[in-house]
């Protein structure tokens, strides 16, 4: 008699799935606003714009998963913090236009669920959205064997935000004596962690809980910590002050990024002496004998995000960031040439 198989027998245990749905629902309703109209579990979520705020609104989005910084929080064994990331990252993304996070979807793909591990990552994405101020209004928990090695997972996540058509920041009034405002990071962020890995794990062979003194804390504490979130405090300011163009340093550094925000005859001149870089980065460079130039074409250098404005504008600006919690420095300006960026001592 041939032998009959199970979902569950096959590795996808599906009532497992559902209790984990089932209790992670409580919680993520305190991201929840009267705009939410669906409940977790549908098959989709609703949210309902309110057309009396927004006249001509314009729906912006972001999709993007938090990389290899996943592994470091494997070996750390925490998992509560790569959540803050995925959110973070993605509303400062959606920022970079002028818009404000709504709502926010997130996937979980695994080759089995461990509930422990599920429910860290679920408190870290409701921190992320409480802290960008959106609803977690849904996302979906896949087990899926073969896929993922033992105790591995990946967390990708969409975020959708909107902005009034008029009010759209698209680089288009850059224009040359412009200034470069940067906002400080506290870390890698989310890129650059498969280089950093490789130096610090496999070439220096440090372990996550070796302390380093550059550091004031042990390195697997220094690489998990979240991605910093600008959203609220730039559309605080962008209340008050005019913002020409806003680039997120991520994956490509300051010559990978701040061109897409340039229009055509504008270019950017970083000063690096402007700021203090990391220790963290400084550490990767020297210990990976990583050259400047691969240094700030791969990580963010201790700057997340910069903002280009008029000078005039310089003065209230920064006041208003400080009054949010960050010092925001001039870090270069805009001068005539090709759409690049030009790093200068």
């Amino acid at each position: 008699m041939t032998q009959t198989l199970t979902y569950q027998e096959a590795g996808v245990n599906i009532p497992k799935l559902d209790r984990f749905k089932k209790g992670i629902a409580k919680p993520i309703h305190q991201t929840y606003g009267p705009e939410v109209l669906s409940k977790i579990g549908g098959f989709g979520g609703l949210f309902s714009l309110d057309r009396k705020k927004y006249k001509n609104p314009v729906l912006v989005s972001s999709v993007d998963g938090v990389g290899t910084k996943l592994k470091v929080a494997g070996l750390m064994n925490r998992h509560d913090t790569v959540g803050i990331d995925i959110v973070s990252h993605c509303a400062n993304d959606i920022v970079v236009q002028g818009a404000k996070p709504l709502f926010f979807l997130d996937y979980i793909g695994t080759g089995r669920l461990n509930p422990e591990v599920g429910d860290e990552l679920i408190r870290g994405l409701i921190q992320g959205c409480l802290n960008a101020g959106c609803a977690l209004i849904g996302g979906e928990t896949a087990e899926m064997p073969g896929m993922y090695q033992e105790g591995d997972y990946d967390l990708v996540g969409t975020l959708v935000g909107v902005v009034q058509k008029d009010r759209i920041i698209d680089g288009s009034k850059v224009k040359p004596g412009d200034v470069i405002l940067g906002l400080p990071s506290n870390g890698l962020h989310t890129n650059g962690y498969s280089l950093a890995r490789k130096v610090f794990f496999e070439k220096m062979n440090w372990t996550v809980d070796q302390k380093i003194v550059e550091l004031g804390c042990p390195v697997g504490e220094a690489l998990l910590k979240p991605h910093t979130c600008y959203s609220n405090a730039i559309l605080k300011v962008y209340e008050k002050v005019k913002i020409h163009a806003i680039s997120h340093i991520t994956g490509g550094g300051f010559s990978g990024n701040i061109p897409r925000v340039l229009p055509k005859g504008c270019k950017a001149r970083i000063r690096k002496s402007a700021w203090s870089v990391l220790p963290i980065f400084k550490l990767i460079q020297k210990f990976g004998n990583v050259s400047e130039e691969d240094m700030y074409h791969t990580f963010n250098m201790g700057i997340g995000i910069v903002i280009i404005l008029s000078s005039k504008d310089l003065g209230q600006a920064q006041k208003l960031f400080k009054k949010e919690g960050f010092e925001g420095k001039v870090i270069g300006e805009i001068v005539k040439g090709n759409t690049s960026v030009e790093m200068v001592d």
